[in-house]
């Protein structure tokens, strides 16, 4: 039986996790001059947009609230990636932030997944996974840039 605090709380993770990843490549991609990793970046974009919406919807169905980064976050994530890029826009730069990011977030599912994932329900178990695996692919390649 899944339990609804506990599977909120993981479907809260996924969004808030695609929402940080979504926020910084928006940000990332006006200082990316090196096309390929544009490319990447962009593909990754839609990865995330992708999951997000799958949350949302299930969120929607199911009568969950899921809450949007605040702008507080927002705005400290910009100030940050455009103060680190400011010193060095370099492509290998570019591809060590994006991954200390997707790092962060492949942690962060992790640990959700392992806390929750007995007590939730299947189909956010099925999202969460897809975005780890996601994001363990996005590592790797963010990884060939460095």
């Amino acid at each position: 039986m899944a339990d609804t605090k506990k599977a909120s709380e993981l479907l809260a993770e996924v969004y808030r996790n695609a929402h940080y990843a979504l926020q910084s490549i928006a940000d990332i991609l006006p200082e990316t001059q090196d096309e390929k990793l544009r490319e990447e970046l962009m593909k990754m974009h839609e990865g995330y947009e992708q999951i997000s919406g799958k949350a949302a919807v299930y969120a929607r169905d199911n009568g969950i609230e899921l809450k949007e980064p605040g702008a507080v976050k927002k705005a400290m994530m910009w100030s940050s990636i455009k103060m680190s890029t400011l010193k060095d826009d370099s492509s290998e730069h570019i591809a060590e932030m994006m991954t200390q990011g997707t790092v962060m977030g492949i942690t962060a599912l992790s640990r959700s997944l392992g806390e929750t994932r007995e007590d939730s329900d299947d189909e956010i178990v099925k999202i969460a996974e897809e975005l780890l695996h996601m994001e363990q692919n996005y590592e790797e390649t963010l990884k060939t840039y460095l």
